[in-house]
């Protein structure tokens, strides 16, 4: 098996919101989008972000935990300066991200804050230091 990861899917509650807050509020663009169903985002040269809806997800993948708290899962979108974090995070904001949490500098050597997308998911906003950190900027 190729080391490589090709799409991230996300069970959402509504799509049409989802839609809304990633290509309206913050700009992507949809590669797919099929009403009711799913919404895809190209993200990377070769990495689709597919949010598909709860119920369909559940019929080919099984049933979801459900309960308080955070989803064990954070996705990382990573940009060269502290500044861009901040800027990232207000464009969040304005998207009605909610909650957002600043900016801050980390223990590890980092910068990194986090917004949370309408079903909950953490997105964090984030410039690492050190070799790995390039490797994952454009």
């Amino acid at each position: 098996m190729d080391q490589r990861l090709s799409f991230v899917t996300l069970a959402v509650r509504d799509l049409e919101r989802s839609r809304t807050f990633y290509v309206d509020g913050l700009g992507w663009e949809a590669a797919v989008h099929v009403e009711g169903d799913v919404l895809m985002i190209q993200v990377g040269e070769h990495v689709v972000l597919s949010l598909w809806v709860a119920e369909h997800f559940e019929g080919e993948v099984g049933p979801i935990v459900r309960g308080e708290g955070v989803a064990p899962i954070t996705l990382s979108h990573n940009v060269a300066t502290a500044a861009e974090v901040d800027a990232v995070l207000e464009t969040a904001r304005a998207a009605g991200a909610d909650p957002v949490h600043p900016g801050e500098e980390r223990e590890w050597g980092g910068y990194t804050g986090y917004f949370g997308d309408p079903d909950g998911y953490r997105w964090e906003i984030a410039t690492n230091p050190g070799p790995i950190g390039q490797v994952v900027l454009p």
